[in-house]
């Protein structure tokens, strides 16, 4: 899925609960970080009313909210790119809040026109782990369609690839809107984005409830292969990526087992990685993007799935730096670096054996 920016990002981020002083700084940070959308304002226009389906097959409409701050994405219910960041925000825009969480209603809105099954929005919401944690909506595509226009969210399908303004609207506890947010496809700033969430939900939320931890809302670095990167592997020990020899890296997420056989797609690699050193091509390494992950949890259960070693190292990017900094924009993504730590070859989507080995030998011979 390709994020189609359909509306423009303005405007600075509310101000923190802190301070005039640490606020104002905060939000010249937001507006000066290219990784973060520190949101525009709507005007406190009554938010469009809807009725549609969730994933337990119960119809909820936007009213039925009313006295809560809404937080409501567009999501496409098979998204591999943005809207896992999207939602993981949230969620953790929730978290931040703690018990005033509760005032808070975390609502998506299915934006792929060809998955609009109640099946399909609770396989997402079950590989995210958010099950019981939000609504997803979905309905007929002319149910759909009605709402995505009210919300001015495009929607299209190009290549046979879904495109969807990347938007989240913030609803206040009298139906309007607040802020819309443009979610980028930056892995290590989705902390970031939660904060300036929870910031929002809780300026509109009775007492001003306090955020529980603040950070740094200045721009993020990622770690190029360029520069060394030590991560934790799996299931135990360290794995240092980096310049001084070339690097195969597949960047990978046990949610993308919703969309295609993942255990098969990784036991598969163990024939490249076996025969990889005596065809002189480079090594495997898998990085599992635990950034966007339920919890390290499920990445250890999948591990474990596995049942015998896949014959290459499985290594944890628990803040997004490493996929930002290797340029990865949907999951899986394989990126080929070079001894010098140049990025030589990359590739979007899964391939056969045969079809990676031939790449590879093109790109290094």
């Amino acid at each position: 899925m390709l994020a189609v920016a359909a509306m423009a990002a303005v405007g600075c981020g509310s101000a923190a609960s802190s301070g005039q002083h640490d606020a104002a700084g905060s939000a010249r940070q937001a507006a000066a970080n290219p990784n973060l959308d520190p949101g525009s304002s709507l005007g406190g226009t009554p938010a469009p009313d809807f009725s549609l389906t969730n994933q337990f097959g119960q119809r909820i409409s936007l009213s039925a909210f009313r006295g809560k701050v809404v937080i409501l994405a567009f999501t496409d219910s098979q998204c591999t790119t943005v809207c896992p960041l999207t939602t993981e925000g949230m969620l953790a825009a929730k978290d931040l809040l703690g018990r005033a969480g509760d005032q808070v209603q975390l609502l998506g809105i299915d934006a792929n026109p060809d998955a609009t099954k109640v099946s399909d929005v609770l396989a997402y919401s079950h590989t995210h782990g958010l099950v019981n944690q939000w609504d997803f909506l979905t309905g007929s595509l002319p149910e759909l369609k009605a709402v995505w226009k009210s919300y001015a969210v495009e929607v299209a399908i190009t290549q046979g690839q879904v495109d969807h303004t990347p938007a989240l609207f913030v609803i206040d506890p009298l139906g309007r809107e607040r802020k819309v947010y443009l979610t980028t496809m930056a892995y290590a700033s989705i902390s970031q984005s939660a904060e300036l969430l929870a910031r929002e939900a809780a300026s509109l939320l009775p007492g001003h409830p306090s955020v529980a931890s603040t950070q740094s809302l200045a721009y993020i670095p990622g770690l190029s292969p360029t520069s060394a990167a030590t991560l934790p592997a799996i299931p135990s020990g360290s794995l240092t990526l980096g310049p001084g020899k070339p690097h195969l890296v597949v960047f990978f997420a046990t949610w993308l087992g919703e969309t295609s056989d993942l255990r098969a797609r990784m036991l598969g690699l163990s024939q490249y990685a076996r025969a990889a050193p005596a065809a002189g091509l480079p090594g495997l390494v898998a990085v599992d993007e635990a950034a966007t992950e339920p919890s390290l949890a499920a990445v250890r259960s999948f591990a474990a799935s596995l049942g015998i070693s896949p014959g290459y190292p499985l290594a944890l990017d628990t803040t997004g730096r490493l996929a930002d900094g290797y340029g990865v924009q949907d999951q899986p993504w394989y990126v080929l670096t070079s001894g010098s730590g140049k990025i030589i070859w990359k590739h979007d989507g899964w391939l056969p054996v045969s079809a990676l080995t031939t790449a590879m030998r093109a790109a290094t011979h």
